[in-house]
């Protein structure tokens, strides 16, 4: 299993229904919106890094309002 934060940039003011329409997509754990570069933090979890790459190419930035994800991976050290 792979797990990432995906941090997303929205169009000004659409930060809180990105927010859920991002929380309704199968493997995301959670979302939150936040204040700062990035509008929406959600934390995600898939089968492997293929299946994570087709969720957030095909399913996130595929969300209304979204401008741009930046997604890190959670590493195990």
């Amino acid at each position: 299993m792979v797990r990432a934060y995906v941090l997303i940039q929205t169009e000004v003011g659409q930060g809180g229904r990105v927010a859920r329409e991002v929380a309704e997509i199968q493997g995301t754990g959670s979302t939150v919106p936040v204040a700062g570069p990035y509008d929406v933090i959600a934390i995600v979890e898939a089968a492997s890094m293929d299946a994570l790459g087709k969720m957030v190419v095909s399913r996130i930035q595929g969300v209304k309002g979204v401008t741009r994800t930046l997604t890190c991976t959670v590493v195990q050290i």
